[in-house]
């Protein structure tokens, strides 16, 4: 059953709530990031309003598209444009480098994905990914790619439905923050251009 759901570009007063969907969706990856940026007195989720309300980077609500349910924001989208594949560095923090292994371009890649609880199901990641496939074509982007956690298995078979396909694996370091084991996965859906 699909949402009678509206989507707009995020505003940057949006950050926090941004933030708060992206760790959602990082699966506890965010979070041990942002500790390592904590300035004196801020958590986590005051690191990632502080990300996300910047302009002119990536991680940035410039990014960000916002679902729109009985006019409340019910879930979000972030995808940026990659126009080359990162070097990882030998000596990278263990936890981080298998994410940065998992990277493909040219492309958009879909950075966090994700609805609160009472939203998921309805068919909002679906129509989330369509508009990033229709993104992603309008900017001659030849295809799409996002990372997803294996023990994830909601999330990595709606992406199998709507045309990704895991294209590289690594081993997931483990960390008391870092909510699955296992592997992470990168996907990519190639748009045929």
């Amino acid at each position: 059953m699909t949402a009678d759901v509206t989507f707009r570009p995020a505003g940057q007063a949006e950050s926090r709530t941004i933030a708060e969907l992206y760790r959602m969706a990082a699966g506890g990856v965010a979070d041990y990031m942002w500790q390592g940026m904590a300035e004196a007195g801020e958590d986590v989720l005051d690191v990632g309003d502080r990300r996300f309300a910047r302009t002119g980077e990536d991680f940035s609500f410039q990014h960000c598209l916002m679902a729109i349910a009985d006019g409340n924001i019910c879930g979000m989208v972030h995808a940026f444009p990659m126009e080359a594949v990162s070097e990882v560095p030998d000596d990278m923090d263990p936890v981080l480098k298998p994410y940065c292994e998992l990277e493909s371009a040219p492309g958009l890649y879909i950075a966090g994905i994700a609805c609160y609880a009472d939203w998921r199901g309805r068919g909002i990641g679906a129509r989330m990914i369509d508009l990033m496939r229709h993104r992603a074509m309008s900017e001659n982007l030849p295809e799409l790619s996002l990372i997803a956690f294996a023990e994830n298995e909601g999330s990595v078979r709606l992406y199998e439905r709507e045309g990704f396909e895991v294209t590289k694996r690594r081993a997931i370091h483990p960390h008391p923050l870092i909510q699955y084991g296992g592997e992470a996965l990168l996907m990519v859906a190639p748009l045929g251009m």
